[in-house]
């Protein structure tokens, strides 16, 4: 099965229902389907099979002609994250080395220097504008056909999004076609979805990020994805209100600052009957304001990265109702293995560990990553006899359900966004006053998680917070920017020289606690 399959087929069977809205624009899936096949003819002349197309852009239809249709044309779309700053879009490009790169306006001065940096890069496309030296969507499908290009190979590369290890070099996993439909499918067939149809589903996440797979999960039923350029809780809440939302899936940072926001109120989302949350950490106060302020919604959450195409793991809304019952324990689970996901806890030996004991989350099935694109070494340290490991330190109770413990790289989830501390203590250590600098995470109401630097300053120097995040705002995206920053006399280390971000993040809490005590 092909990624355009999943669209194509939705096309067959509910032609006139809509497809995708967007702003004041509208599709049904005849249309939309017409569209990703000349957006893959049009592509045809500008790059061949197995070449790359690049997007940089926020969201907008175009992002989901290209979901589809850069596949469909036998090429691997790479998604680039837009709150990359320039220095990190060029890494990405540098090593994905593609022919095509798709933007919009907004970026084309990022886009345009990029593609002075990277030769790969022959086509700059444009999404909303005709500006000198670039070709726009319009003229791309311009009299294309309206019928399929020549088939690609299930198993050829098709999405290509980055993450990042321990070294804070970038790696890119590569989602085949048969990836990314088999983590579609798994989700067609293990989420609890509304009995009306077709859904009105409201997509709020960026398109660079994993979560947007959401969007094939939708059309593979045939609903209708109402489609947010970016996240804003008023955005949000007047387009629940003027489609009729019934379903949506949010980060847990979505969803605090929804019931935090002053307007909430005054919004009818009485139409919403079902939401998902992932990418991050759920806060349990959190979860449980959401479920009292939305009574006819179901809850649902999933466990899944970047290398699973999706999620592996699923906690039905029965679960939460069992967890406000009686079972709290469960509020911090991240649910049971889907119904085409094999998932494990094991040792250092890759024995299965007993419940309740602590290890490494390994993961079998179709949908995890063919590999790291041009990480040969990172992709024989990831697959070990036969099972994909995912680095994140979990446990699982007697009752099958699996909850993450921590993880083993240093790993920081903030608003939904992973930030690597190796990444922001490489940029922090080029700052005159910074002897020795260390990243960790610690619990945010907000973000989930917020980023802290602790640092070691150069003797007689005593650099500030604002400085530090001035230093770092034009180096790395905003979210990876420290929101808190610590100096201590020297950091933490064993004999070895290495830094114990164990009692770092120990240091962390005690100062924020001590900074809440009453006086």
């Amino acid at each position: 099965m092909r990624i355009s399959d999943v669209l194509a087929f939705s096309a067959e069977r509910a032609p006139e229902v809509t497809a995708l809205t967007f702003e004041d624009r509208s599709w049904s899936y005849r249309e939309l389907y017409a569209d990703v096949c000349r957006f893959a003819h049009g592509l045809g002349q500008l790059a061949g099979p197995g070449d790359r197309v690049a997007v940089l852009t926020e969201n907008n239809p175009e992002y989901v002609l290209a979901y589809y249709g850069v596949p469909l044309a036998g090429m691997a779309l790479v998604f680039v994250n837009y709150r990359l700053s320039p220095r990190e879009v060029v890494d990405v490009l540098s090593d994905s080395r593609p022919a095509v790169l798709i933007t919009e306006e907004k970026f084309l001065r990022t886009a345009r220097a990029a593609a002075e940096a990277v030769e790969s890069v022959t086509t700059i496309v444009s999404v909303d504008s005709v500006a000198p030296g670039t070709v726009s969507v319009a003229s791309l499908m311009d009299g294309r056909p309206v019928t399929e290009p020549v088939a690609p190979d299930q198993d050829a590369p098709a999405w290509l999004l980055y993450t990042s290890g321990t070294t804070g070099r970038a790696k890119g996993a590569v989602l085949t076609h048969r990836n990314v439909t088999a983590a579609v499918t798994n989700a067609g067939v293990s989420w609890e979805t509304a009995d009306e149809w077709p859904a009105v589903s409201l997509c709020p996440w960026p398109l660079c990020h994993i979560a947007g797979y959401g969007v094939l999960v939708s059309h593979l039923h045939a609903d209708t994805v109402v489609l947010l350029r970016r996240y804003d809780p008023d955005g949000f809440l007047a387009a629940v209100q003027r489609h009729r939302v019934t379903a949506t899936t949010v980060a847990p940072t979505m969803l605090a600052m929804l019931l935090r926001h002053p307007s909430l109120a005054r919004y009818d989302t009485s139409s919403i009957t079902r939401i998902g949350y992932g990418s991050a950490p759920m806060p349990v106060a959190t979860l449980r304001e959401a479920m009292t302020h939305f009574p006819n919604a179901a809850f649902q959450t999933g466990f899944g990265m970047t290398e699973l195409a999706g999620n592996v793991l699923v906690h039905s809304a029965e679960d939460h109702l069992t967890a406000l019952d009686g079972r709290t324990d469960l509020l911090a689970s991240v649910g049971r293995p889907m119904a085409l996901s094999a998932v494990r806890v094991v040792d250092a030996t890759g024995t299965e560990c007993a419940p309740g004991v602590v290890g490494e989350l390994v993961i079998r099935g179709e949908q995890v990553c063919s590999g790291y694109w041009d990480r040969p070494d990172a992709t024989r340290e990831a697959f070990r006899d036969g099972w994909f490991h995912s680095g994140d330190l979990a446990r699982r109770d007697p009752d099958g359900y699996f909850y993450i413990v921590d993880r083993l790289k240093d790993m920081i989830l903030t608003g939904g966004e992973n930030v690597y501390s190796r990444e922001v203590e490489d940029v922090l250590h080029h700052h005159p006053g910074v002897a020795a600098a260390a990243v960790v995470g610690t619990p945010d109401e907000v973000w989930g998680e917020r980023v802290v630097a602790v640092i070691e300053p150069v003797a007689g120097q005593e650099p500030t917070e604002e400085e530090i995040r001035e230093f770092c705002r034009p180096r790395l995206a905003g979210y990876k920017c420290p929101r808190q920053v610590m100096l201590v006399p020297e950091l933490p280390r064993n004999t070895v020289g290495k830094v114990l971000k164990r009692e770092l993040r120990e240091l962390v809490r005690d100062d924020i606690d001590n900074a809440l005590a009453p006086s």
